[in-house]
């Protein structure tokens, strides 16, 4: 299996934001990443009516559309773990996973001091990078909002 990172934070920290500048950096020095959105309050991308849904209703557990060059996988499955997900992702170098704080996986946290009060992960074993406006030190390495090649150096040496 692939390394897997959280990318955690409160809402509105920047979390997808960071997500969005990491990837670029990471597909151009060469690597496959794969991600995962935690939606904690669920969702519905196979819309009623649509055949795929048609196939869901009738009772299939699970409903892949293909189309050239993509495919979505709709499966009836507990996320409430990545264990769960990951064997989803095994072609992949490297799975950015947006949310599931309470994991023990390694973390990256965005903070930003206009949002919110104090960070999310003080205390956190699995914490191992901080990236902020701030110059709150939570005894791992910090990083700023715009600091991506150096935050893609971090998880390329650590993890790559």
């Amino acid at each position: 299996m692939p390394p897997v990172i959280s990318i955690v934070g409160k809402s509105e920290s920047g979390k997808t934001t960071l997500i969005e500048k990491i990837i670029p950096e990471l597909k151009k020095r060469g690597y496959k990443i794969g991600t995962i959105k935690h939606a904690y309050h669920g969702f519905d991308i196979d819309k009623k009516g649509k055949d795929s849904w048609r196939h869901k209703k009738a009772g299939a557990d699970m409903t892949l559309v293909a189309s050239p060059g993509k495919i979505a996988l709709i499966k009836d499955e507990n996320s409430e773990s990545l264990a769960h997900l990951e064997k989803y992702f095994d072609d992949m170098d490297l799975i950015i996973v947006e949310g599931y704080k309470k994991e023990s996986k390694p973390k990256i946290e965005v903070f930003r001091s206009t949002r919110h009060k104090k960070p999310l992960c003080q205390g956190d074993n699995n914490l191992i990078a901080f990236v902020t406006d701030t110059d709150i030190d939570l005894k791992v390495p910090r990083f700023g909002l715009e600091d991506i090649e150096k935050l893609a150096d971090l998880i390329e040496k650590k993890y790559l």
